[in-house]
């Protein structure tokens, strides 16, 4: 059984490369899923209540979304959410991060091209490791 969701939204920051205590590629970026509601009144669509999570792709997808992904697109995610605490300046604040296994342009908004980087299946084994 997978725990992973789907997320669509846009990218929100600016992508950040790095590189993991563990040697691994990673790329960071913040995205904002908006949600839309029918508004009968106005008779059309409306952006509502906006979440934000902290998107962190790992190795190969890094590396493509890095050339690939610019802020402000619109971007469907697959992954695992994550949630963590920590404590800022005494206040107890609530992180929400999706570790990717899949991220693509989400072609409603858009057109986009496609080459293929990494030959026949790609590893996936350690994709709990970061």
């Amino acid at each position: 059984m997978s725990d992973n969701m789907t997320f669509r939204g846009f990218v929100g920051s600016d992508l950040e490369k790095g590189t993991t205590p563990n040697g691994l590629d990673v790329v960071t970026f913040r995205m904002g899923v908006p949600e839309r509601r029918y508004s009968k009144s106005q008779g059309t669509w409306v952006d509502a209540h906006m979440n934000w999570f902290t998107v962190q792709c790992y190795r190969h997808v890094a590396d493509n979304v890095i050339s690939s992904v610019k802020k402000g697109q619109r971007i469907i995610v697959i992954g695992k959410l994550r949630l963590h605490q920590e404590e800022i300046n005494g206040r107890v604040v609530q992180r929400n991060h999706i570790k990717v296994e899949t991220i693509g342009h989400d072609l409603m908004w858009g057109k986009a091209e496609y080459w293929r980087t990494v030959p026949g299946n790609a590893d996936m084994e350690g994709m709990d490791d970061e």
